[in-house]
């Protein structure tokens, strides 16, 4: 099958991996809650938000069997256990180094390559290989500074390594079945449907680790402050950002989606400057421009592939 000759599915990857990168801005202001209260709320705001919009869509569609086991899957992968095993890792670096989490949760588009190749049949000459090895490189040594990684050792390393290691595996081969599903079902009843089932599938788990005092005090837990920023979750790194990556996954190989996502650690970068008056050494720079133009590269070969 032809593939659409256009730019328009990275660019809209891009747009949704440049919004992510926004998301731990957000985030660390809800440490206070338990990671599975944040992704129930905001899995909640975000349907509401979304269902005016795209009901019309989800009732004029009928789901086969396969269809619906696509999205519980990817809906356990990415929506829960991704999220789940990732917000863990981060809250054991007193145990184990930032950089490191980061640096296993880069593994992510080996696992979704792999699966690509497994499941969908994707096709992959050498000019992708060299330019997807180049922007692995390249955003290595932007998210390490000269590319060291403090590999610092402690009591919890080995749990929050396999964590993070988990969070690849699950996000990674959950945009493959993101893939599969969206070649048999629209970018906006697919968002509609992985949030519902991640809405369904996260409440229960509310009961056993919401929080130790139970689910009422999980599901009251949220400050007004703290529902505002799940809300502007919603409209920004969330729902509207998996609204707009699906839009260009749609239209974009898997093996070609996973490396432009990589534009995340360079974005990620550039608003840790601004924010944090975080200087980038020579190194970042010339990484940041070398991943930059791998990604450019590796856009303009989608137009050729078959």
């Amino acid at each position: 099958m032809k593939i659409e000759n256009s730019y328009t599915g990275p660019i809209f990857i891009i747009i949704a991996a440049t919004l992510w990168a926004f998301d731990g801005l957000i985030r660390q202001h809800l440490y206070s809650l338990p990671p599975i209260t944040i992704i129930f709320f905001e899995h909640l705001i975000g349907l509401i938000i979304l269902t005016p919009f795209v009901y019309k869509y989800v009732l004029a569609t009928r789901l086969s069997k396969r269809e619906w086991w696509l999205i519980i899957l990817i809906s356990v992968l990415s929506g829960l256990l991704g999220t789940l095993w990732f917000t863990t890792a981060l809250g054991k670096v007193h145990f184990i180094s930032l950089s490191v989490v980061f640096l296993l949760q880069k593994l992510q588009p080996i696992f979704a390559i792999t699966t690509a190749r497994i499941f969908l049949k994707e096709k992959m000459d050498n000019r992708y290989i060299k330019w997807a090895l180049l922007a692995f490189i390249s955003a290595y040594f932007v998210t390490f500074p000269n590319g060291v990684v403090n590999l610092s050792t402690g009591e919890g390393t080995v749990i929050a390594a396999l964590y993070a290691l988990g969070a690849a595996f699950a996000w990674g081969s959950s945009t493959t079945f993101s893939k599969m599903l969206l070649g048999k079902v629209d970018f906006k009843v697919s968002t509609f449907y992985r949030f519902l089932a991640t809405l369904i599938i996260s409440f229960p788990i509310l009961f056993l680790f919401g929080n130790n005092s139970g689910l009422i005090s999980s599901l009251s837990a949220p400050t007004t402050t703290q529902f505002g920023l799940l809300f502007l979750i919603a409209i920004s790194t969330g729902m509207v950002a998996l609204l707009i990556y699906y839009r260009g996954l749609e239209k974009t190989p898997v093996h070609i989606s996973t490396i432009l996502e990589l534009t995340f650690p360079f974005i990620a970068i550039l608003i840790d400057m601004k924010v944090n008056n975080i200087s980038l050494s020579i190194s970042q720079w010339i990484a940041s421009f070398v991943l930059v133009f791998a990604i450019y590269q590796i856009a303009r070969l989608r137009k050729n592939l078959i």
